[in-house]
């Protein structure tokens, strides 16, 4: 499903409970320098990221200062993060002339420690080549890294290397929790959503969605601010030539944390064609 571009109001875009992907939660905030936002969310564990802007966060006392440090757009430099448990209040404070801070979360039980993602902790891969318009590199929040302090949130940042060309490819997908002959996982339920943003931001992309192998699916036009929410089936994007592609990009898990990918089988072949795609794959842990 694609949510267009429009100002939220800072109300959550993916509220919690929702009927496509109850598993995820995400919201923009946009504030202004000394404004300052507050909430709390019942059931789901939460990630706070500045897109651009630096910000103060008070977790339930726990004080994390000058996070962030972005300032044009989300190419201006890494990511940094803020790990919220389950429930806990939460005060976010401006500390520059303006911020946009996305707010990422997944349905958890526990309550876990609150803890800070900087630049040095983010964990990077990059895959793909420009021969085969699979370029990309990712920037990982929460990832392999912190996987025993969070419960089934993984929160990343995807870029294009270059300009134009496609981006979850080969097709894959994760919306079943289901175990092959030997006992293993094969593939597990994950829902996922992701933010878009294009340079210049006038720049615009296709997210596909093909519920079935070889059957035809869905295409949305995606623009700068498009959220994409994927409950079900094989879901690669493109984005114009000439333009780079960014996505933010929140998974939440059903029974694990850990992300098992099934790789559309008409396109399996691929992924021997494609350079670090399996180092890509073991990042999702």
């Amino acid at each position: 499903m694609h949510i267009a571009p429009h100002d939220n109001q800072n109300k959550p875009i993916v509220d919690a409970d929702h009927d496509l992907v109850p598993l995820n939660y995400f919201n923009i905030v946009k504030l202004k320098k000394g404004e300052v936002f507050e909430y709390a969310v019942p059931g789901y564990e939460t990630c706070i990221v500045p897109a651009t802007g630096t910000v103060e966060v008070d977790v339930d006392g726990a004080v994390y200062s000058k996070l962030g440090n972005r300032t044009i757009d989300v190419w201006d430099g890494d990511p940094e993060g803020v790990y919220v448990p389950v429930g806990a209040k939460v005060r976010i404070t401006c500390v520059t002339n303006e911020t946009e801070t996305f707010i990422a979360g997944a349905k958890f039980d526990r309550v876990l420690e609150p803890f800070d993602v900087r630049v040095p902790e983010l964990d990077l891969v990059q895959y793909g080549s420009d021969d085969t318009k699979t370029h990309r590199k990712i920037k990982h929040i929460l990832g392999a890294n912190h996987h025993d302090k969070v419960g089934r949130l993984l929160v990343s940042e995807l870029y294009t290397v270059g300009q134009g060309g496609w981006s979850g490819f080969p097709s894959h997908k994760h919306d079943t929790d289901r175990k092959g002959d030997d006992g293993e996982m094969i593939e597990t339920r994950h829902d996922e959503t992701y933010n878009f943003r294009f340079r210049p931001n006038y720049g615009s992309g296709i997210q596909m969605l093909q519920r079935e192998d070889n059957k035809p699916g869905d295409a949305y036009h995606i623009m700068d601010g498009s959220t994409i929410m994927i409950d079900k089936g094989y879901h690669p994007c493109a984005v114009l030539p000439g333009y780079e592609m960014y996505y933010f990009t929140i998974l939440g898990g059903l029974s694990q944390r850990s992300l098992k990918q099934y790789f559309q089988p008409t396109h399996a072949a691929q992924l021997h064609t494609i350079p670090g795609i399996m180092d890509m794959v073991a990042k999702f842990k």
